[in-house]
């Protein structure tokens, strides 16, 4: 079986979580590929007691279905203490995680208290007397734990496996912050010692954990296991191919899957790409499709529903716009997308006309692609074409022909535009609220 990969085709936030979980149910692994715990994943599943809503920042999507094993890998950073925190979660919830149904790469990286300290001081000081400089980080920590790893100065999973070892290196780690934090930033250090005896203890609950992710991976192809691998974050805060600075530190494109699983690229099956409707961004830079005043809100929700646009790690307001063709054909591009699936269709009912941005206007010209990437969209214009609305309720749709005609045109315009056939849409938040559009 090949290795079939879920990317978010916009700024994160996407509704990947719930895609994965669906597409798990045919899966037997799930693997996280890059990222850490600023990644937000929300998965409602329908129960006897009513809805149980599973928001997810490290453990992968899937892992919610019992027959599927979930990998972490080494193209991520992770929290041992909000990993267990997550783990335990799970388990009240009634979701076993065991580690047979959990692998955990001995490659990837550790974040720690020193890493997240780092993160707020230094967007702290970004923001002092100028907002504009504000990346808009979750404050997770992720930089600066991807920073060390880069420097070749980072704490690897491997190190779990010697408790008192990991307790020395963490205690120094903690010092060497320290006198950054003091004498750049002039914020107050750490513990060192209680920040050792913590990951002293996450390494004796974690280290059974510990696999050759990238062999296991392999082996379970090889045998004709059906893989998933599930993104965080979103095309656009890709390192090298978002929209610089204001983006992630890591790849979550679909070449990252590969880098960050170990996997090699013959196993490459499906390439999905996951977009809302509309376009949503949290934290800082350029939107050349946002929206405000009582349009956003509309699209935004009041945060009283959890399919509301509100960040799942943090919780800031979502920036909302209209659906931007132009952005989404340079994903469509970068990640090789065999297909799209659309969310959140069921929030643009009741609007009496929706829009769609096909290209971009600057100094008197039109682009329908980006002259020079994504980094720099603040000249550039949105140039829209508008559609009719629709007031019908979209939820219990289940086929393409339960959509009222204009809820068809609008996605037989995204496929048009994008050159990608969609294959999924979302009309709700739960797992059955989906329209199957092949």
């Amino acid at each position: 079986m090949p290795l079939h990969i879920i990317v978010g085709a916009q700024w994160g936030d996407e509704g990947k979580g719930r895609i994965t979980d669906l597409l798990a149910a045919e899966a037997a692994v799930v693997a996280r590929y890059s990222g850490g715990d600023n990644a937000g994943h929300t998965v409602t599943v329908e129960g006897s007691a009513g809805p149980q809503i599973f928001k997810l920042h490290l453990l992968p999507s899937g892992l919610i279905h019992s027959h599927v094993v979930g990998v972490l890998g080494h193209g991520m950073v992770i929290n041992p203490r909000r990993l267990l925190d997550e783990i335990e979660q799970l388990r009240a919830l009634g979701v076993p995680v065991s580690p047979e149904r959990l692998k955990i790469s001995a490659a990837a990286h550790l974040l720690t208290p020193g890493h997240v300290a780092l993160d707020r001081a230094e967007e702290a000081a970004r923001a002092a007397g100028h907002a504009e400089g504000k990346l808009g980080t979750t404050g997770r920590g992720i930089g600066p734990a991807y920073t060390d790893k880069t420097a070749r100065r980072g704490l690897r999973a491997e190190n779990l496996l010697d408790p008192e070892r990991l307790g020395d290196r963490v205690a120094e780690h903690v010092r060497q912050v320290n006198q950054t934090l003091e004498r750049l930033y002039g914020a107050p250090g750490l513990d060192p010692a209680q920040v050792a005896a913590d990951y002293t203890d996450y390494a004796r609950r974690l280290a059974p954990y510990l696999t050759e992710t990238s062999l296991y991976l392999h082996e379970r192809l090889r045998h004709n296991a059906a893989v998933l691998a599930e993104g965080a974050q979103g095309t656009l805060l890709d390192l090298d191919l978002g929209t610089y600075p204001f983006v992630t530190s890591s790849s979550p494109t679909s070449a990252g899957a590969f880098v960050g699983l170990g996997v090699g690229p013959q196993w490459a099956g499906r390439i999905v790409g996951v977009t809302k409707v509309f376009q949503t961004r949290v934290g800082a830079g350029p939107f050349p499709t946002e929206t405000f005043g009582l349009e956003a809100e509309r699209l935004r929700g009041t945060g009283a529903n959890p399919w509301d646009e509100f960040g799942t790690t943090t919780g800031r307001p979502r920036r909302c716009g209209w659906l931007d063709l132009v952005l989404l054909r340079y994903a469509v591009r970068v990640n090789g997308l065999t297909e799209l699936v659309l969310t959140k269709m069921d929030v643009l009912s009741g609007l009496d006309e929706v829009r769609l941005c096909t290209a971009y206007a600057a100094n008197g010209a039109q682009h329908a692609e980006l002259p020079l990437g994504p980094a720099d969209l603040a000249p550039f214009q949105p140039v829209y074409e508008t559609m009719p609305g629709w007031r019908e309720d979209l939820s219990g749709a289940r086929t393409l022909a339960d959509l009222p005609a204009a809820a068809r045109h609008y996605v037989r315009r995204i496929e048009e535009l994008t050159g990608v056939p969609v294959s999924l849409i979302s009309v709700g938040p739960e797992r059955s609220q989906i329209v199957r559009a092949e």
